[in-house]
């Protein structure tokens, strides 16, 4: 195995050892990322409970249908833009049970004139602040 998949691994395994250790859950927004995070966290052992569910949202339809972000939000700011990024990180936080959402959005590779292929926005909501 490389490097950097060992890596990943550890930083999966340790974001996992962090919501068990405060008993906390995860709820996923990806679209960029096609449901790749929540795959990396789901594959290791023995805290699979702290993932509570995951959107993969790549068109705009599903982030709309499945997440609640205005279609208006997308059309004036981008699909990949800071607000939507919180709006998907909100609603996936709304429709779970999980404690905290977190989202990431943004171009993997190139898609129009003008697209900053590797910018990608995350944002992470919580239903508490006691981090």
């Amino acid at each position: 195995m490389s490097q950097a998949a060992l890596c990943t691994m550890d930083r999966a395994r340790a974001v996992l050892e962090l919501l068990e250790s405060r008993d906390l859950t995860l709820a996923l927004a990806e679209s960029c990322t096609g449901g790749h995070i929540a795959s990396l966290l789901t594959e290791q052992e023995g805290v699979s409970n702290r993932i509570e569910r995951g959107f993969v949202t790549y068109s705009d339809d599903a982030k709309v249908e499945m997440l609640g972000v205005p279609r208006l939000v997308i059309s004036r700011c981008g699909a990949v833009s800071a607000k939507v990024a919180a709006l998907m990180a909100a609603g996936a936080l709304e429709r779970s049970r999980a404690d905290i959402a977190a989202s990431v959005t943004g171009f993997a590779g190139p898609a129009g004139p003008g697209d900053e292929i590797g910018l990608v926005f995350v944002s992470v909501a919580a239903r508490w602040t006691g981090l």
